[in-house]
């Protein structure tokens, strides 16, 4: 008789079947999502089918599949145990760290991927917690050095988790205030003079930056700091002659900064602050011939002690999954036209010497 929570190890009640037993059937309908949708997402993804009888869970496929997509279940039911949710992102984040090759995928090393232990960041609305190894190498040197970088593609949660840190430090009193920012560069659109006051023309420049504020504090609370000064939210050129001190500053969209104005942004850290620095090398929206000050700053600081630079990958991808395949094929389409000669090297494609940073 199993009188734990933990669900029983795998038994083979068919050769081409294996039967997972849970004991919590309130878990088990979380585990499986509405309409078992989470359970359709792992059968396409692994190639199996995953059948309910009562408490228990039969997946049939291959032995390879059937192994995979047991493990998965299984660490995903811990988590559960663990009063953390399980919703279809972490189910693709999951998917994703036990397929990658040469990843160690041994039910250990999954309940390790899922730990929340000093990841976690409480904010006043939710938890968040880094889901691949590369936003936990992120959120670790954002909290272990003074100037972090964070470049990938979209979607990888670099500028989410950065204000997620900020605020978790706002809250603890470790800072004092966060600032904010963005280059009000406009996505190859031409969008003319826009109404109203200073504010009003800048807010939709800023708007990613107050969704992701939106997301860890109340609206009552939000709007509270902005009036007292506590979160400041301004375009980059607004930085120019001040000094940032006992604060947590972000830039973000960094490859539309020019060289100047990342060298302007970079001197305004003050005492007591960190800052962090994100982007993405292939969407520059700069003039044609207007160097990166995101590229230059790479070449430049590489390897000074105390900065820290963190890359990202499509595997990162934490916004829908198809987002993921949208950057490999595009990657590719890239790939494959420098092969051929028929493009130059795309703008913002420095290549660091060392993929992760962690200084002291």
């Amino acid at each position: 008789m199993n009188l734990g929570l933990s669900p029983t190890p795998p038994v083979a009640s068919h050769p081409s079947e294996t039967l997972l037993e849970f004991p919590d059937n309130r878990l088990l309908i979380d585990l499986c999502g509405a309409n078992d949708r989470h359970l359709a997402r792992i059968e396409e993804a692994l190639g199996i089918h995953i059948l309910r009888r009562g408490n228990q869970l039969a997946v049939v496929g291959g032995p390879e599949a059937q192994a995979e997509a047991a493990q998965l279940l299984r660490g995903l039911y811990a988590r559960l145990e663990q009063g953390r949710p399980v919703s279809l992102a972490e189910i693709e984040a999951a998917l994703r760290m036990g397929i990658e090759e040469g990843g160690d995928s041994s039910p250990a090393a999954q309940l390790e991927m899922f730990a929340g232990g000093n990841y976690e960041l409480r904010t006043r609305k939710k938890s968040v917690e880094p889901r691949t190894d590369a936003q936990k190498a992120y959120v670790r040197a954002l909290f272990e050095h003074e100037l972090a970088f964070g470049i990938g593609p979209a979607g990888t949660g670099k500028t989410y988790l950065a204000v997620a840190v900020g605020v978790t430090m706002l809250i603890g009193g470790h800072v004092d205030r966060i600032v904010l920012s963005r280059p009000a560069v406009e996505a190859g659109e031409r969008l003319g003079f826009l109404p109203g006051d200073m504010k009003d023309k800048v807010d939709p420049y800023m708007q990613p930056l107050y969704d992701a504020l939106n997301d860890f504090l109340p609206g009552k609370q939000m709007q509270k700091l902005i009036e007292e000064k506590r979160i400041e939210i301004a375009p980059l050129a607004f930085m120019r002659g001040r000094t940032l001190a006992n604060s947590f500053v972000v830039l973000d969209e960094a490859q539309n900064a020019t060289t100047m104005q990342m060298k302007m942004f970079l001197t305004r850290l003050g005492e007591g602050s960190r800052m962090v620095i994100t982007g993405d090398r292939t969407q520059i929206d700069l003039p044609r011939g207007m160097g990166s000050g995101l590229v230059d700053a790479e070449k430049i600081l590489d390897g000074v002690k105390g900065i820290s630079f963190s890359y990202f990958t499509a595997r990162d991808v934490v916004r829908h999954p198809l987002v993921a395949r949208i950057i490999e094929a595009y990657d590719a389409e890239d790939a494959a036209a420098l092969a051929r000669g028929e493009t130059e090297e795309p703008r913002g494609s420095h290549v660091p010497r060392r993929p992760k940073r962690d200084d002291a």
